[in-house]
């Protein structure tokens, strides 16, 4: 857990090998560039990825990811604001969003 959620995050770059198809790989460059504790909906991360009109296809690219917390598609919530479904579990989706509500909340308040 420690090696996931450090007590004091750390910037640095990783590199990763994605796969998928070019929708997929606009979608988790866009999760990618969303900041810790923001939550986009389908429609919101569709747009972000150039396609307003994608919301399913956006599901999709979701369902396909497969480095879980790196790719943080848990961010990513259903337009009523509920949490919605998660690969891994949606204990976990909950519980990742939980821990980053709580650590960006005192970085954005050190940040004001």
């Amino acid at each position: 857990m420690d090696q996931v959620f450090p007590a004091t995050p750390q910037p640095g770059r990783l590199h990763l090998l994605l796969r998928g198809t070019n929708f997929q790989l606009k979608v988790w460059e866009a999760l990618l560039r969303l900041p810790p504790g923001r939550r986009v909906s389908y429609t919101q991360l569709a747009a972000m990825a150039g396609q307003p009109k994608a919301q399913r296809a956006v599901g999709s690219a979701l369902a396909a990811n497969t480095i879980g917390y790196l790719i943080p598609c848990h961010r990513v919530i259903r337009e009523s604001g509920e949490s919605g479904h998660y690969r891994w579990g949606d204990e976990r989706k909950s519980a990742m969003l939980a821990w980053e509500a709580a650590v960006a909340t005192p970085m954005a308040a050190e940040g004001a």
